[in-house]
């Protein structure tokens, strides 16, 4: 029985790899079967083809000495796919390919085979683009070329070429993505031969220019058309004003605020900071939309706070805001978007359901900020903006309750959050979220709390992994997967893989951004993870964590006064968050400045309220400042401490007061216990001297960093 076809055609935006035999039509026909078929086999065993045919997001269309591939994924998956079949292809010479990429609308309809197909001009525009190259070209449309560049990583291999025409006189922009190795950095023909014609006709001109009577016309000529030049400029110029002001961004920012009780005596902090928490996981998938997180916006939780006055702080262009309060088995909720640039309300309504129909009111309101944001959403986007975690109302709330210790990230609070997380769970087994945040509290307490990697670690990579199967498409549960990886199992390649993946599902995850740069930068890659850290903090500018570990990562990198720059302005912004005091500490250490480090590390010690790491960092300065004193007393107080003590703190101080053998006997202790900071030992300057010693190298490599 044909397929029924639809009354209304449903655009989606779809991401399309175009892909063509160069040639092949030269060649006798069984030639052409054979190139086609080993063709078939390359791009069938590519990662990204795999991938996306296993959960339903490709359609294949064949083209006679081609094919397309039709991604119903990220804007990237064509340009990974199309790399990865470039690397395959230095096997074959004998198979010169030329690939066009672009992004565009397409729509189901049936073949003549009866069954259900796509086709637009999402494809034809591909293929449009693909036919501007030569032999081992990749060539992308300006659209997707400028959804690439918002990605560190994608930028530097992207270099435009200017137009081409096309069938139909129709003329677009190319731009050619190579690296080194893969791709074609060649001018295409078509471009070269554009520039020679039009290089070839002022030449004519000027032949009959020789003819005086034609001078003087030409002359005159010229000066009519400067003056309506002149005109006409005036007008475009204040025409493209005007249309950059209308046209928006292509990356539009929102910040979700706090909502705010209808009646102060009745506040529910939980549910309050909870209705933002759920909205912005919602919308932080949509690829046009950047969205604060939580971590940068629960600091707007006051009643008084003005909407407008936090939009400009976060640097957003539109606010949702509203009111909550839950009232025996029913909840109100209004919810407003606003521009920031006018105040102007974008959209407001009120509801007024019972609690249990809490999702449909969030669903509900994420649709409508798409809407009145006019954002293209692929199919994908379209399923996951209204995507219901869980159906179970009171293990949302047990999940909500989690989220509200966590975000204080206290050690108390998030031994407390880890009850709620496993509470939640308990009530519904298949709640991603509720095993993202398992992931997120055991993984913060084996770097912030002093805390035994072995008994959070683990804990942490089974949530991530459990989320991660509910839900592949969960980009921060692979960014905690990837730091697992690291930190535990030492497994830096799937470490790697997991923050791309995070990237690829995401490329708007801050939290992606930062679990890759953390990869990269440990590595010793340096140039990337700055990148890369750069990308995650230009994403969430405000969350204070990314900052400070810039700095780090700078400092890593040797450039300290990069680092203390980026350190004073994150100072200036929270004078009390303790990580932006310890980086500080480290980066005066690393200039001998050694009064201002034990300052700096003090006041990271008391408003960490005695982390161990700063602590250390005290004692290795005081060593190598000469006051072996001082620095014997901190190391005799970390290894009395009533608390777990990271073997790799007492290192530290060991290392300093030049007790190498002993320092690198508590770092074989600490890669024993799998401490997390081993995993900086590479690349944290205070080891620099050690580094020659036959048992760091030993360490090292059994690190994996070596």
């Amino acid at each position: 029985m044909p397929i029924e076809i639809k009354k209304e055609i449903e655009l989606e935006i779809a991401h399309v790899l175009f892909i063509d035999i160069v040639g092949s039509s030269k060649l006798l026909t069984n030639e052409q079967s054979e190139l086609l078929r080993e063709l078939n086999q390359i791009v069938r065993s590519t990662e990204q083809f795999r991938a996306a045919e296993a959960a339903d997001k490709l359609t294949r269309l064949p083209s006679g000495d081609g094919m397309a591939l039709v991604f119903f994924t990220s804007p990237d998956a064509p340009v990974r796919c199309a790399l990865e079949i470039s690397k395959a292809l230095g096997d074959q010479p004998k198979l010169p390919l030329r690939m066009g990429i672009h992004s565009g609308p397409v729509d189901e309809v049936i073949d003549v085979n009866d069954r259900l197909n796509v086709a637009g001009a999402g494809i034809t525009m591909a293929q449009r683009v693909m036919d501007c190259g030569d032999a081992g070209h990749i060539l992308l449309s300006k659209r997707i070329a400028d959804d690439l560049a918002q990605n560190s990583k994608w930028r530097p291999h992207l270099h435009d070429l200017g137009e081409c025409e096309v069938k139909h006189g129709v003329r677009i922009n190319i731009v050619n993505f190579y690296t080194d190795g893969i791709g074609n950095p060649a001018t295409p023909e078509k471009f070269k031969r554009a520039t020679q014609t039009r290089a070839a006709a002022p030449s004519t001109r000027s032949t009959n220019l020789r003819n005086p009577t034609l001078l003087a016309g030409a002359l005159l000529a010229a000066i009519a058309l400067a003056i309506g030049f002149w005109f006409f400029s005036q007008r475009a110029q204040r025409s493209t004003t005007a249309s950059r002001v209308a046209t928006p961004s292509v990356e539009k920012k929102i910040a979700v605020l706090p909502f705010k009780p209808l009646l102060p005596e009745n506040r529910d902090q939980v549910l309050e900071l909870g209705m933002a928490d759920s909205l912005i996981t919602k919308l932080s998938n949509v690829r046009e939309m950047v969205v604060r997180s939580l971590n940068s916006v629960r600091k707007y939780g006051g009643l008084e706070q003005d909407p407008l006055a936090a939009g400009r702080e976060l640097q957003v262009d539109s606010v949702l805001e509203g009111n909550v309060q839950k009232s025996g088995d029913r909840i109100k909720v209004t919810a407003r978007l606003i521009s920031v640039v006018d105040g102007s309300s974008l959209w407001a309504n009120t509801f007024d359901e019972k609690f249990t129909d809490v999702f449909s009111v969030q669903d509900a309101i994420s649709q409508k900020v798409a809407d009145a944001l006019a954002l293209r959403l692929s199919r994908e986007e379209n399923k996951r903006l209204t995507k219901r975690y869980t159906e179970n109302v009171e293990a949302y709330q047990l999940y909500l309750t989690g989220r509200y210790h966590w975000n204080k990230l206290t050690p108390p609070e998030i031994t407390k959050s880890i009850g709620f997380f496993k509470q939640a769970i308990d009530l519904d087994p298949t709640y991603a979220l509720a095993y993202f945040g398992l992931a997120e509290a055991n993984r913060s307490l084996a770097i912030n709390a002093n805390f035994p990697s072995q008994d959070c670690l683990p804990q942490a990579k089974a949530a991530a992994q459990k989320a991660l199967a509910i839900d592949p498409m969960l980009a921060e549960a692979h960014a905690s997967l990837s730091f697992c990886l690291i930190w535990y199992d030492w497994d830096w390649a799937e470490g790697e893989k997991e923050a791309q993946r995070a990237i690829a599902v995401n490329p708007n995850s801050a939290h992606g951004h930062y679990a890759l740069a953390h990869v990269l930068s440990d590595l010793g890659r340096h140039d990337q993870a700055i990148a890369e850290i750069a990308r995650a903090r230009e994403l969430d500018p405000f969350f204070l964590l990314y900052g400070a570990l810039e700095a780090m990562m700078l400092q890593h990198a040797g450039r300290n006064e990069e680092a203390l720059a980026k350190l004073q302005k994150a100072i200036d912004l929270d004078p009390n968050f303790w990580v932006s005091h310890l980086e500080l500490g480290k980066v005066y250490t690393e200039q001998r400045r050694y009064p201002e480090a034990i300052a700096e590390l003090t006041k990271a010690k008391e408003l960490s309220h005695g982390n161990s790491e700063a602590i250390a960092s005290i004692g290795y300065v005081e060593a190598v400042a000469g006051d072996t004193a001082k620095a014997q007393a901190i190391l005799d107080e970390l290894k009395t401490s009533p608390h777990y003590i990271p073997p790799a703190s007492i290192a530290l101080v060991y290392h300093g007061l030049g007790q190498e053998e002993e320092a690198i006997s508590w770092l074989n202790n600490a890669c024993d216990k799998r401490d997390v900071w081993v995993t900086l030992l590479k690349v944290d300057p205070r080891w620099k001297s050690l580094r020659s010693h036959p048992g760091f190298i030993s360490i090292l490599k059994r690190v994996g960093l070596e």
